[in-house]
């Protein structure tokens, strides 16, 4: 029996119990599916998490004010001390000190409540400089940002995030020209910034009211004139990244007369955030696919089950088989084809599922579900290797049967 007469046998074998073919193949199955939607869970969220941290701006530096402690002893959370200032800023755009720093944009956050006619929305103040676009790589969708002159002035003017426009104004192209009070003191709208979504903390990018830094100062008072609540560093380009990292933290250290183990700000670079968020989502995926491949063993074990009842049942056809003249590697061969198109078919199936599985889910959960070609292939690979492995002890034991025991078998 030469091999192509030994697949067909296993194919008609395979097809004559359609029913318990099927039912052996749902282990494998669900294990291909519940696979191949994890991995593609995985690289969904790593994907989506890279893009809010690079919607932060590109080639970005975050330094933070330290932390705080009350004199009660206790400690706040980093960014609740008051410890940058104007003064670094100014520093740190000195291509003198700071070679491969290409823009800096100071922020001075707080919140307020914008009134505009009968509405009102309470949200972020961000007072800047017009460098903020360019660092954080935002555009706006109609209007103006305001200019330097107008920091300098500080000139009552406002660009709204399209979230805030939305909730004062009809629309955002009419929010532009339009007046907002802040406490009493009337901002005239210039602009409505882009929207960009959520950042990678889940906080929403689009509700914020960015105004001249002079401004904001003016209307939060305290020590929001010089005081600054984040830090936003350009480098000139990606390759300079961690050059400009060691300039600013060496400027910064130097301004404030501190030490690396006294630091009183925090400095983060984008790559560290990508590369942070990138290995937990690589360990969930690790994890999840652990889990969901337990269920390709259970698979395995359901198609080596089957194929045990079916030498059972098939003992005087095996011995008939070898009466005739068939090797024993001839009907060992012909039960791990038949493994084999059993796991084959599973992992065809699972593949099938896992696909429809990642056109629904993203529409219940919220969450991408990126496919990989590899993956896919791989994953029908893994469940032809189940299958054969699983066919491998029965097929043995068919082999192994005496042709005049199988005969008279009853």
């Amino acid at each position: 029996m030469n091999l192509l007469d030994t697949a067909h046998s296993a194919v008609e074998a395979v097809a004559g119990h359609r029913l318990r073919s099927l039912l052996t193949t749902l282990g494998i199955l669900i294990g291909i599916a519940a696979v191949t939607l994890t991995v593609g869970l995985g690289q969904g969220a790593q994907e989506r998490v890279s893009e809010q941290i690079s919607a932060l701006g590109s080639n970005l530096l975050i330094v933070l004010p330290g932390s705080s402690t009350s004199t009660t002893g206790v400690r706040g959370g980093a960014g609740s001390a008051s410890t940058l200032t104007t003064r670094d800023a100014a520093a740190l755009t000195d291509r003198t000190d700071a070679p491969d720093v290409a823009a800096v944009a100071p922020v001075t956050s707080g919140s307020a409540t914008l009134v505009a006619g009968t509405t009102n929305w309470r949200t972020t103040l961000a007072g800047t400089t017009p460098s903020w676009t360019a660092v954080r790589d935002r555009t706006l969708v109609t209007g103006r940002f305001f200019t330097q002159a107008e920091v300098d002035a500080a000139a009552p003017v406002v660009v709204l995030g399209p979230l805030t426009a939305q909730d004062l104004f009809p629309s955002a192209a009419s929010a532009v020209g339009r007046t907002v009070q802040v406490d009493g003191t009337p901002l005239t709208v210039v602009g409505v910034l882009a929207p960009e979504g959520t950042s990678a903390s889940g906080t929403s990018q689009d509700d914020t009211a960015v105004l001249p830094q002079t401004t904001a100062a003016a209307l939060l008072g305290g020590g929001a004139r010089t005081r600054i609540s984040t830090l936003y560093v350009e480098a000139t380009g990606p390759a300079a990244l961690s050059a400009a990292y060691q300039e600013v933290d060496r400027t910064l250290l130097t301004l404030h007369g501190v030490t690396p183990a006294t630091a009183d700000f925090t400095l983060t670079s984008q790559q560290a955030l990508v590369s942070t968020a990138t290995a937990t989502a690589h360990t969930l995926t690790v994890l999840l696919g652990g889990v969901a491949g337990l269920s390709l063993l259970v698979g395995g074990i359901g198609v080596m089950n089957i194929m045990l009842v079916s030498v059972t049942e098939r003992v005087r056809e095996i011995g008939l088989r070898k009466a005739i003249g068939a090797s024993p590697s001839a009907i060992r061969r012909q039960f791990v084809l038949e493994a084999g198109l059993l796991g084959v078919g599973g992992g065809v199936l699972g593949v099938a599922l896992g696909v429809t599985g990642a056109e629904l889910l993203p529409r219940v959960i919220g969450q991408p579900v990126d496919l990989s070609a590899t993956a896919t292939v791989a994953a029908v690979g893994v469940s032809l290797v189940v299958g054969l492995v699983a066919g491998v002890y029965p097929a043995h034991r068919a082999a192994r049967l005496a042709p005049i025991d199988a005969l008279r078998s009853q």
